[in-house]
């Protein structure tokens, strides 16, 4: 009898035909299921049992798990991750409770204590949305001008905005690490670096990557971190303080892994269907 899995997504990535390749050279069915089409009746058992979550969308990705979970699926991630995976606040207070350091931050719900914050804390510092991807509405902020300016176009825009999350701007190599995580294995890492003029290391904005080799620290905090938000596939996005080693800035929820691949050259998305396959029906 042919093995299958359930993709849930809502946008075709690398990623995503990679799952698809992978099934096809392994003799696994996979029936890929666009989230945007999907209708569940909330009231009748569904024929779902074991789904892979890779909604890019962090609203559609936390509903339709809450929706399967529900029926009786098991969703990889669950839940739980996806509602603190999915919100940088969350994130950073669970990782706090772990002991796990990360960059110093703080909160606001309004244009003045922000501004308060960043007067009190000192420049530069960075504005992150608590939501969202790919370095989108990340800003950092070099002086009270540019911060009035940025807050006074956030509190336009969606309540989502209207939180203010203020993050120290870390002092650190012009790169970040980031480390996935399959089960109780963290299969490979990378360096991501700064595009030319960027600060940020998203790979989207230009980045590079090469393999990072991981250490002993790395394990440890990546299984808190991984243990923090109750996840099973992660990426987890480390950065190198001079002043303070690694800290924790990120967890992903359907974290991308193409340049992990790429770089390490270790087959992510083998893994991935097979841990998935290693859940009974």
């Amino acid at each position: 009898m042919t093995e299958s899995i359930t993709v849930l997504y809502d946008t075709i990535r690398w990623e995503e035909k990679a799952l698809v390749k992978s099934c096809e050279k392994n003799n696994v069915d996979i029936n890929m299921i666009d989230c945007k089409k999907l209708i569940l009746n909330l009231d009748k058992k569904q024929e779902y049992k074991n789904v892979l979550q890779r909604c890019v969308s962090y609203y559609r990705n936390l509903h339709s798990t809450a929706a399967l979970e529900g029926l009786g699926a098991n969703v990889i991630n669950c839940l739980n991750t996806a509602v603190c995976a999915g919100n940088k606040l969350f994130t950073h207070m669970l990782l706090k409770k772990k002991g796990i350091k990360t960059p110093f931050a703080s909160i606001a719900f309004s244009k003045e204590n922000a501004i308060e914050i960043l007067e009190k804390f000192g420049y530069p510092q960075v504005i992150k949305p608590t939501i969202g991807s790919w370095g989108r509405m990340i800003a950092k902020i070099n002086d009270k001008e540019s911060g009035e300016y940025i807050i006074d176009n956030r509190e336009t825009m969606h309540p989502i905005y209207q939180i203010h999350y203020i993050e120290e701007f870390v002092k650190r190599p012009p790169r970040d690490i980031r480390a996935i995580m399959i089960g109780d294995a963290i299969v490979a890492a990378i360096y991501r670096y700064s595009g030319s003029k960027n600060w940020k290391t998203n790979m989207a904005l230009g980045g590079k990557a090469e393999e990072c080799k991981i250490t002993n620290e790395m394990e440890q905090i990546c299984f808190k971190a991984r243990d923090a938000v109750h996840g099973q596939i992660l990426g987890i996005d480390m950065m190198e303080s001079q002043d303070r080693g690694l800290l924790v800035h990120e967890i992903n929820n359907t974290t991308e892994y193409k340049n992990t691949v790429r770089v390490c050259n270790v087959d992510i998305p083998k893994m991935i269907v097979n841990y998935i396959k290693s859940f009974k029906k």
